[in-house]
């Protein structure tokens, strides 16, 4: 397992390996409307992770990017359909990331945190939205920032 999560419990565990997931299932389903724009730049992400993160993710993400698409669909499948529904518990999850990072070490949070949201950002990027132009929509742009989780620089 990842030797940064030793002081961690199962379940603090188990969030933080789905946390990537979830963020992805945030943002492309923000407008009510998984496309498959997003899950498949969410899948390209977390591959591109595996083999270009930081030192300290790379294990991270080798893990993650095991079977990610499978991962992915299953936990969509778990939550909610309507987005009103959905967004809401996704956001609880997520902020209870809050309660973990501090317990990490300091240069591993700030790396996973930072990276979290660029996998965020890239999915909301990757539905292209009209002509390429306006690619982050409305509601994706409300939780974009991921909001809910404090840097743990602060």
């Amino acid at each position: 397992m990842i030797p940064e999560f030793d002081k961690l419990s199962p379940t603090e565990i188990e969030l933080m390996l789905r946390a990537p997931i979830l963020a992805c299932i945030l943002i492309a389903g923000a407008d009510g409307n998984i496309d498959r724009n997003e899950i498949k730049g969410a899948i390209e992400l977390a591959q591109k992770k595996q083999k270009r993160s930081k030192a300290n993710l790379l294990e991270f993400y080798r893990y993650i990017a095991e079977d990610f698409e499978d991962k992915l669909k299953v936990l969509i499948q778990s939550y909610p359909s309507k987005a009103a529904q959905r967004n809401p518990v996704l956001v609880e999850e997520l902020s209870n990331l809050n309660k973990i990072l501090p317990k990490l070490d300091n240069s591993f949070a700030l790396a996973f945190y930072h990276s979290i949201k660029e996998i965020a950002q890239g999915t909301a990027e990757a539905s292209g939205g009209l002509l390429g132009m306006n690619k982050v929509g409305e509601e994706e742009e409300k939780y974009l920032g991921l909001p809910m989780i404090k840097d743990p620089s602060r």
